[in-house]
């Protein structure tokens, strides 16, 4: 007796409407734009914030009660946290950063609820259309005169002190000025391709989708560098061994080759990275890179810092006042600080929100809330917890805004990509002899058919 699965008709499948604000929800995480909307709390990613809160509305019938839970526990734990770190003096700013990271959980939700009820291929779609127009873009900024109009952009949207001014720097390491197309800065461009590329990656099913991934990053280490543009590599690497391979997907051989193709790519990622970027790199070894020590090392050293010093709690959410001294402390400290570089506030030399999660929670609240955030990506269907956080833990350290929406969205969006390929294999087996779908998946997408 044979087994059939098949999937039902959806409540309401993405249209037309959800996915022009699928894209005003990407333009808002490239552009980064802000809305003050009091004193001290800002509107991050202000385009995004108000696509999924339309989103959310709309998706209000697909909601389920242990879902939002779920996010409630989430929430409970990060407001648990701030209450047990150190110093009640500075609950106020904590409390403000727990506020926008609820507001970026919320409208992360929103957005995962409009992808899994989505089409694979027409969201594939999307996202490879917004990297060939990034490309373009920076193209015409570079020869077709866009860079005047580009900085004049730039100048109303951002604050003084938030634009880049490094051209200098550029012209020195990469021998031209990097395009910005809009943003603050060229790693905001650079940041955003290497996440929605990567994306692409996992939802395409062209027969050719790695050969155009290696075109998009060779077209893209040519008109936008940056050692950034590196983790697209290793971004291939996790959905390689957690979420390639179909129904083969957890065999032992395929597992053993996906381990040594693996071990190769970080080979020639590191062997491209010291030829591509070695003036880059010799700036590195010589102490002289302050972006790459803010970016990656001062991070590291403050969070281990804090796991000697606040082990408990961390400094608290956005709690870089309360730390200050130590931060500075830490730096110093370090052998590839110089002191000559300039830190006008700590929060701007923690670039790493990655490394910000345990700075800011400290060793046991830290591994709390990640164990509570796994929960409920498995209570959302999610049907590899690893992808997600390797995902995460590789795009944070080209970004920092550890409560801002951009951070929870490369969580959230690669947790959506899980769903719909777990989706797309189950619609695909009309016929099906072997076990069961994922019993997560069917779960949260009860759609799923049972034997006919």
């Amino acid at each position: 007796m044979r087994t059939v699965y098949a999937f039902a008709p959806s409540q309401r499948r993405m249209d037309g409407f959800d996915a022009f604000l699928f894209v005003v929800y990407l333009l808002g995480l490239y552009l980064g734009v802000a809305l003050q909307i009091t004193q001290k709390i800002p509107l991050t990613c202000a385009p995004s914030g108000l696509a999924g809160i339309v989103m959310l509305w709309r998706r209000r019938n697909d909601m389920r009660q242990r879902e939002l839970a779920g996010l409630l526990l989430v929430i409970v734990m990060f407001l648990a946290s701030i209450f047990s770190a150190s110093d009640i003096t500075f609950l106020d700013k904590r409390f403000t950063g727990l506020v926008q990271l609820v507001y970026s959980l919320v409208i992360g939700y929103a957005v995962f609820l409009t992808m899994t009820h989505g089409d694979r291929d027409r969201i594939a779609a999307i996202l490879l259309a917004f990297c060939l127009t990034i490309m373009v873009g920076c193209l015409l900024e570079e020869y077709g005169g866009l860079r005047e109009i580009s900085d004049k952009v730039r100048g109303l949207l951002y604050n003084p002190g938030v634009v880049y001014d490094a051209d200098l720097r550029d012209e020195i390491l990469y021998g031209r000025v990097r395009p910005k197309l809009f943003t603050s800065e060229p790693s905001a461009v650079t940041f955003a391709y290497t996440h929605f590329s990567s994306v692409w990656l996992v939802l395409s099913r062209s027969r050719y989708k790695y050969l155009i991934f290696v075109g998009l990053l060779g077209l893209a280490l040519v008109v936008l560098p940056g050692p950034t543009l590196m983790l697209m590599v290793l971004l291939a690497v996790p959905y390689g061994i957690f979420l390639a391979g179909g129904a083969r997907r957890n065999s032992p051989s395929r597992l053993i080759g996906a381990a040594i193709v693996s071990a190769l790519v970080l080979t020639l990622t590191v062997i491209a990275g010291q030829t591509i970027f070695a003036e880059r790199l010799h700036q590195l070894q010589a102490g002289q890179d302050a972006s790459f020590f803010y970016r990656f090392t001062g991070p590291m050293l403050v969070a281990f810092d804090m796991f000697h010093v606040h082990p408990w709690a961390g400094s608290g959410l956005t709690g870089e006042p309360y730390i200050a001294d130590r931060v500075l402390t830490v730096f110093n400290n370090s052998a590839q600080f110089s002191s000559a570089w300039r830190i006008p506030k700590v929060s701007d030399v923690l670039t790493n929100y990655f490394w910000t999660h345990w700075i800011y929670l400290g060793a046991i609240w830290g591994t709390i809330t990640l164990i509570g955030i796994s929960l409920w990506l498995r209570v959302l269907g999610t049907t590899s917890i690893l992808y997600c956080w390797a995902v995460w833990a590789i795009l944070g350290q080209a970004s920092g805004s550890y409560v801002g929406p951009k951070t929870w969205a490369v969580l959230l969006i690669a947790a959506a990509c899980t769903v719909l390929v777990s989706q797309q294999e189950a619609s695909e087996e009309q016929v099906y002899t072997g076990p069961q779908p994922h019993p997560l998946l069917a779960r949260r997408f009860p759609r799923l058919a049972g034997p006919t």
